[in-house]
């Protein structure tokens, strides 16, 4: 959804470091080094992962591999019948085995549709999967999404409407929005998301409410974002007085240059408090 990445920033505590190597037109490789943090759920406080990616104009390769917890991942996406259709297989292995998922996928549409398949094994069981998404008019488009979980029978449904528009601003440069609706069965879960530009490449806003309509529980976010020339700058706060910020910062000028992360998180439910840095190079 066009608001996520206002809402759900990645903040995180200790020193990260990214670093980017390209070694060809098509080829990239990342060594990503997380140290002195308190947020990996096994306990640990470090991790360490390479990630390498080979991209055409008909698809990617993709794969990683984690030495610490010991678990591999992969991923292809090829364009297939002169581009009618999209096939995915993803596929994540581990030494411990209990989360090892295939998926394989394949993704198809028209002018004003949109399709997509599932199938694989997630949770010791197979999966079974489909979505479909229709532009209704220029602006509206509904959609909806099935998945059965063979591992404990679960029949799992979400229903979704969009509205979008754009509108000139004093200077007629077009300032765009968006309106999605999304209500999940399964979980009973009414989720509604907005989003809007504010000044074109410049600032946008995000907001996000979810609630259950048969038990009226609900939470809510707000979320920012704000470009520099050479900085951006990100916030978002929670019904529950959640405060999540993010600052990345270019250190040069030349194209490449590396950048500095500056990512706090405060939590005054829990009274937590995280601060973190990351560098990204490349």
């Amino acid at each position: 959804m066009d608001s996520k990445r206002l809402l759900s920033l990645d903040t995180y505590d200790g020193f990260r470091l990214d670093m980017n190597k390209q070694f060809s037109p098509w080829m990239l490789g990342v060594h990503s080094f997380w140290l002195g943090t308190s947020m990996i759920p096994d306990g640990g406080n470090k991790t360490y992962n390479f990630r390498t990616q080979v991209a055409d104009e008909g698809g990617l390769l993709m794969a990683g591999v984690d030495p610490i917890r010991g678990s591999i991942d992969g991923r292809i996406h090829r364009s297939l019948f002169g581009g009618n259709l999209m096939g995915k297989l993803q596929l994540s292995l581990s030494t411990e085995g209990s989360s090892d998922q295939l998926l394989a996928e394949t993704d198809f549409g028209g002018q004003t549709w949109t399709g997509n398949l599932k199938y694989g094994s997630m949770g010791g069981g197979l999966m079974y999967g489909c979505n479909y998404f229709q532009g209704i008019t220029k602006n509206l488009s509904l959609g909806g999404e099935g998945l059965y979980l063979a591992s404990n029978e679960a029949l799992l449904s979400s229903y979704t409407a969009k509205y979008q528009w754009e509108t000139p601003d004093e200077n007629k440069k077009p300032k765009s929005g968006s309106m999605v609706a999304n209500f999940n069965s399964g979980q009973g879960v009414l989720t509604l998301n907005y989003k809007q530009t504010i000044t074109q490449d410049r600032v946008n806003i995000g907001a996000e409410l979810q609630c259950s309509p048969v038990t009226l529980d609900s939470q809510v976010v707000f979320g920012a974002e704000v470009n520099m020339q050479r900085s951006k700058f990100n916030v978002s706060v929670d019904g529950t007085g959640k405060i999540q910020t993010l600052l990345d910062a270019k250190l040069g000028i030349a194209p490449g240059s590396a950048s500095l992360i500056l990512s706090a998180e405060l939590d005054h439910g829990k009274d937590l408090m995280r601060f973190g840095y990351g560098i990204t190079i490349g």
